[in-house]
């Protein structure tokens, strides 16, 4: 077995309220100049996240733009950076906007990029992110990948992540809420390099699975 490599980052690596994903146009069509982005050292802007912060929390339950559930978020952690506190942001922000709101969203808007990014092409909902974003460490990726592998209800990922947060591991929470062993991966390839790829691990004595992992670079920052 390959040896492991440094731990990928599991929070945010970008500035706060910085529009990293937002401002993607491969994701969401808009330039980064046409991203909103907010500055929790700057009062103009963070009187326009308490704005969008209000605003988000009215609208946050019947709204599908995951793009603009991510600008609400941003929002959200700009805002208690600027504030200093969640209550101080919540505060700022307005009746109805409670602590236990800015918490849940500006821990999505600190998950790491490699998940963000699933956030905004849809393919994990942000009712999924909030849960995945309770989870600390390496585990944030292993729930977050196996939501998408697994094809994972909003439920069982919320049930998941209590198992973990009470003390199980990933595997043990996966498999007691659904049965699925983790580290399974469904994947389609080329008719060449599937050929290609079952040759090879049949000439190296070794399954599909094992001659895959061989030759993933753990030490590769990507990872």
């Amino acid at each position: 077995m390959p040896s492991e490599g440094p731990e990928p980052p599991v929070d945010r690596e970008s500035p706060v309220g910085e529009p990293v994903i937002r401002g993607d146009p491969e994701l969401t069509g808009q330039q980064p100049d046409e991203a909103v982005q907010f500055d929790p050292d700057d009062s103009e802007s963070v009187a326009k996240a308490a704005e969008t912060v209000a605003s988000f929390a009215d609208n946050t339950a019947g709204d599908a733009d995951n793009v603009y559930v991510l600008r609400g978020a941003a929002a959200c952690a700009a805002l208690v950076r600027g504030e200093g506190s969640y209550k101080a942001a919540a505060e700022r922000a307005g009746a109805g906007v409670t602590v236990a709101f800015i918490r849940k969203w500006s821990r999505v808007h600190d998950l790491p990029e490699a998940i963000r990014r699933y956030v905004a092409r849809g393919e994990i909902a942000p009712t999924a992110a909030k849960h995945i974003a309770r989870v600390s460490g390496t585990a944030r990726y292993l729930l977050a990948w196996v939501a998408l592998d697994h094809d994972l209800t909003v439920r069982e990922i919320r049930s998941i992540a209590s198992r973990i947060n009470d003390g199980d591991s990933v595997a043990e929470a996966l498999e007691a809420e659904t049965g699925s062993r983790l580290g399974q991966l469904t994947i389609d390839l080329p008719v060449d390099a599937y050929l290609c790829l079952r040759r090879q691990a049949s000439l190296a004595n070794a399954e599909p699975g094992e001659f895959l992992a061989d030759a993933i670079e753990y030490d590769d920052p990507a990872c």
